[in-house]
Formats: C-alpha cells, structure tokens, sequence
C-alpha cells in the first residue's frame, strides 16, 4: 500500500521549506543518495530516502549537527541537552536538543488533547507527579537516595527511585503515596507497570488524589491490563503520549484509542502497510535544529483513524502468526481485555513458534488458572504453535528499564 502523510500544517509551504533548510551543511545529508534527492526541485517527500535506526545510532549526534554549531560549544554554553535513548528498539542513541525544546513540543502534544488543553488554559503550571524508569540525571536516580527536594523540578515532583516497582517494600511504597498526597498533583505521568503497581497499593490502602484530574502514559506501550487498573483505582481519564527522546511527543490520545498528532513537532507517514492496514511511521521534525531527521523509521507500528493513528507498539515486539504475518502489541494485547485479575504479563515467542506466557496478578497470589483456560486458545488461535501458562513469577525489566509485552525470542 502507498504511504499515509498527515498535511503539514497551515503554512505548510514555509514549514517545509525551513525543514529542508535544516538540512543544508548537515554532514549526513551530504551522502550521495541524500544530495541527490535533496537537490531535486519538484521534490516530494515521498522521493527522499529514509532514515533508519541504525544510521541515527552510527551518526548522531555530530553527523545531524550542521556545521555552524560546534558540539562542545553548545554544550560549554549550555544551549543544549544532551542525553542517550533508553535503547528500547535496540542500542542507545545519543540525542540532542535545545533546553526549551522538550518543554515546547511536549506543550505542543499535551494540547492536542481538548480535555488536557481546557486544564492546562486554566492551569498553565499544574504540578505533576512522575512515575517511571529513575535514570541518574540528576533529578531522579535509582542508584543514590534524593530527598523531596532535589527530586522537585518546577511544577513536577519525580516520585519513585527504583528500577523494578516490583521490588519496593510497603514502607517505601507508603512514602511515596504520602509525597504524592503532599504534593496534590493535577496529574500523574507514568510509565504504565510503575503506575499500575502504584495504583494496586493505594487500591489496598483505599488512597484517593482528591486533586487528581487524568493519568498521562508514556515511555513504553500501555496495556489494557496496565490502563483498567489506573482508571479503576484513581477513577480519572488515562491518557496515552507517544513519542520517543529522538522525535520528541508526535501523538496523543484524544478519544476512541485514537491519537492526535502534533502537526508543528513532526510530519508522520504510514508506510509498508499490511492488509489489516497496519504499517511503520516514517518521522520527519520541524523544530530541532540540531537533529534535523527527514523519514525517520522510528520504529513502531501504527494504524490510520480518521484524522490520527491508532499505535500498535514496537516493530522488535511483533510476533509472528501462524501464517507468517506480523502479529503486533495491539494484537496480542486485546486477547487480555477482559481478563480483570491480570496486572501485567509477558508473552515471549520462541523460534520455533512455542509460546511461553508470564503473568502477574492483581491480587498477590490468586489464582489465575479461569483466565489462563480463557488465554491458551486464543493464543493459539492467533499465533500458532503450544503455550506454556507460568503464573506468581515476577517480570524483570529489560536493561533500559522498560517492560516488554511481547517478546520474539531469537
């Protein structure tokens, strides 16, 4: 099937002008393929190359940095940040952008949403509680202790300071509701196995945020078992962001499991589309300078809803059908809709076509065996091959810290 490309925005003559302009004495753009398609021009997006993962990893950041800047000046200025990917579609990346620019484009995002944007006019600063993989930066570090303070950036309190939620005591999990009540967050930004796992502790304690307005996912992809438990315990509206450290936010939910995209940050195409209408983005950005990316193969599945995308997941987690085809996150996911006392699971497929599936309950120690007999035929069904069931173990992160859904084993 041909690409899908959301219109740029309003001015998109000039937006595609200054987008091309920031490939101009870029050094990766100078390669043959690229200088001859840039210099066409009639051109089209569809005419360029693509980008993939690998060349980001082997040329950023100084490949993408065109050759006004200089990458030790702009760090002694403190113009820039730079940081490395959390490496979820393979090895870390190093990035960089301006120090406003995540700030920007994450505003961008958030008010695509029309019940975030209604909030955040009112209540342009309000505070936010985070809960997700800590990362030593600074301001949230698993492998040293920081009090409140040093964990309080402006309007966001960063919570938790470990890396598996699995792992933390009562006590501590006791401390982190009471800052997060301290705190009176408008909204908390989760990665979805550390905000369920806190969720399933404030359920068994009765806790309640009366100033708690909707729960923002991100950094990894929000199962249903991850999204029931959130709205169940907090009684608030989840609400998905997509993006990566690379791209920047591109997407967020809206209505439906349908996600918006964010026009100004990034142009999306859906690319290489299956007959279920499932297909690869392509990003290109508009507004940082110094990672100009054109037909970034991000590396995630997605599919066409109207005026925005339903996201699939990573294009490493696909699983394969008993056909052959792709079976995605999103896929494989739906079969535990309905499953009320799973709070996580791991679905790992192995060369072979045998299945082996981990699941941990909402409830510690209760048996799964009713959901399990609902589970093994549908899996069957959709993948192919025998399924193993293995119920009461913990699930390990992977070395970025995230949770993997589905798991193709090699």
């Amino acid at each position: 099937m041909p690409s899908s490309t959301l219109p740029l925005p309003a001015t998109s003559p000039t937006t595609w002008s200054a987008t091309l302009g920031q490939t101009l004495d870029v050094p990766f753009y100078e390669r043959s393929d690229w200088a001859e398609a840039l210099a066409n021009p009639e051109i089209e997006l569809g005419d360029l190359p693509r980008i993939s993962k690998q060349e980001l990893r082997d040329h950023s950041p100084e490949g993408f940095l065109p050759r006004r800047y200089t990458l030790s000046k702009l760090i002694a200025e403190g113009l820039i940040e730079e940081e490395s990917t959390s490496g979820t579609s393979g090895a870390s990346v190093r990035v960089i952008f301006g120090l406003t620019w995540w700030a920007e484009q994450e505003a961008r995002a958030l008010r695509q949403n029309p019940f975030i944007r209604q909030l955040l006019n009112a209540d342009p600063a309000a505070r936010r509680a985070v809960f997700t993989t800590p990362g030593c930066s600074g301001v949230s570090c698993f492998a040293r202790w920081l009090n409140v303070e040093q964990r309080t950036l402006g309007s966001t309190l960063y919570v938790n300071q470990e890396r598996i939620p699995f792992s933390l005591p009562e006590a501590k999990l006791a401390k982190m509701a009471e800052e997060t009540a301290a705190w009176a967050p408008a909204f908390l930004d989760v990665d979805p196995v550390h905000g369920m796992w806190f969720a399933l502790y404030c359920e068994r304690h009765g806790l309640r945020f009366p100033s708690l307005r909707f729960i923002l996912t991100s950094y990894e992809y929000t199962s249903v078992v991850h999204r029931r438990v959130l709205e169940r315990v907090f009684g608030v509206p989840v609400v998905n962001l997509y993006g990566s450290s690379e791209t920047g936010h591109l997407l967020i939910e809206a209505a439906d499991s349908v996600s918006l995209p964010s026009p100004e940050t990034a142009t999306l195409e859906l690319v290489d589309r299956d007959d279920r209408g499932v297909g690869q983005f392509l990003v290109t950005t508009h507004t940082n300078p110094y990672l100009p990316l054109l037909r970034y193969a991000i590396g995630d599945y997605a599919e066409r809803s109207g005026e925005g995308y339903i996201v699939h997941g990573r294009v490493r987690d696909a699983l394969r059908r008993a056909d052959g085809s792709v079976a995605t996150t999103r896929q494989v996911d739906a079969l535990f809709a309905d499953l009320t006392d799973i709070a996580h699971y791991q679905v790992r497929q192995h060369p072979d076509g045998q299945l082996e599936v981990f699941l941990m309950p909402v409830v510690a120690g209760a048996d799964l065996s009713a959901s399990s007999a609902l589970l093994e035929p549908r899996l069957r069904v959709l993948l192919g091959g025998a399924v193993t069931i293995r119920t009461g173990v913990l699930i390990a992160p992977e070395d970025s810290g995230k949770f993997r859904l589905t798991v193709p084993l090699a």
